[in-house]
């Protein structure tokens, strides 16, 4: 299931560190490599406002099966493909099978584990961040064993081992559909009354937690080596402290759900790692050198808003309606917040520093209160 809903950071992962290697066959430039990073964005924004309808009239495991589907054509496309073009759309395919299954998963906890949301989430938030770290290992010596087409194509296999299950679970529901028919006398499913979650602050502000993480974790995998080196470091140790700040994403994404989901009120707890961000932030710029490690580690922790806003769906919601509406407009206004935000950045941006100023993006996650969806 992983493979279906790990986030977008991790597609672009597995091709990033390998782009000179796809660039001697495919003729990449500047601005076609751009647009290969701001596909993440884009997909998962335009899933985020197109999946609340779909939920309405579609069940939410032919959805899911349907977004494994799309990822495993987009990435296996990609890997045979003869031109640019080719690559960035069925690259945006990817995007879209994932983006549809990120938006997807919260309501499916809710509905098969309504007594395990915080361990679940805990699960599939601390596989993201292990399979976050592993695809840019990976991708090199698979390029260099076997060419750089079997490097992005062969996370399509893991893809296709996890449409199977779901496979399965459709097949039973439809053997007991005729069943169910008889009993209810109704062979298609009535839509619920809609959901408005932008009338609601959760949703604005589960939003604007989805913007401030998505913008983070661009700025800091652009640009905090460059940082980095700008003060002094080699580029082997500020590649080091980027692997430290990956690292640290995975006790937060393990504690952080599980805590939230036995607490009556959590804003502290994303005020708290809010704070992080700003703090580990601002000390890294004006603190000595010799202290970066130690606020690369402060900043690492607001890693935790993430596992924090996954889990509020479900928190403050309470039908998987609900949690299925609130996901699609909190990712889809959030990730185009984002989108947005990056390419201003690429305007108004004059040194690697600048970069730093705008993310505390996360900062609302002190807006959430009681459920109402």
């Amino acid at each position: 299931m992983v493979e279906v809903i790990r986030p977008g950071r991790c597609a672009s992962a597995r091709v990033s560190p390998i782009i000179s290697r796809i660039a001697a066959d495919l003729p990449f430039d500047a601005v076609s490599i751009g647009m290969l990073g701001m596909l993440p964005t884009a997909g998962f924004a335009l899933m985020g406002f197109m999946t609340p309808q779909l939920l309405r009239r579609v069940r939410l495991e032919p959805l899911l099966l349907t977004a494994t589907l799309l990822a495993v054509a987009g990435q296996l496309g990609r890997a045979l493909g003869t031109s640019v073009a080719v690559f960035l759309l069925l690259s945006l395919l990817t995007m879209i099978g994932l983006g549809l299954g990120n938006i997807v998963l919260p309501p499916l906890v809710k509905k098969y584990f309504p007594d395990r949301i915080g361990l679940l989430t805990a699960l599939y938030v601390t596989l993201f961040a292990i399979s976050t770290a592993v695809a840019p290992q990976l991708a090199v010596p698979i390029s260099e064993a076997a060419g750089w087409r079997v490097a992005v194509g062969v996370w399509s296999l893991a893809g296709a081992a996890a449409a199977l299950p779901w496979i399965i679970v459709l097949l039973r529901h439809r053997a007991e559909r005729p069943a169910m028919e008889r009993l209810t006398g109704n062979s298609r499913p009535v839509p619920g009354p809609k959901i408005r979650p932008w009338r609601s602050p959760i949703g604005w502000g589960l939003a604007l937690i989805f913007a401030g993480c998505s913008s983070n974790t661009f700025a800091i995998f652009t640009w905090l080596p460059a940082v980095l080196v700008d003060r002094g470091f080699t580029p082997g140790e500020a590649g080091s402290m980027l692997a430290l700040y990956a690292i640290i994403g995975l006790p937060t994404s393990l504690v952080v759900p599980l805590l939230v989901a036995r607490m009556r009120q959590p804003v502290p707890i994303g005020v708290f790692f809010t704070l992080m961000f700003a703090i580990g932030y601002g000390e890294l710029l004006l603190a000595p050198a010799t202290s970066s490690p130690l606020w690369v580690v402060v900043f690492g922790l607001g890693q935790g808003t993430y596992s924090y806003a996954l889990l509020m769906i479900n928190k403050r919601t309470r039908t998987t309606a609900g949690s299925g509406a609130l996901s699609g407009f909190a990712q889809g206004v959030g990730y185009s917040l984002a989108g947005l935000v990056r390419c201003c950045s690429d305007y108004c941006t004059t040194s690697a520093a600048a970069e730093w100023h705008r993310l505390s993006c996360s900062a609302p996650a002190c807006w959430l209160s009681p459920p109402d969806c």
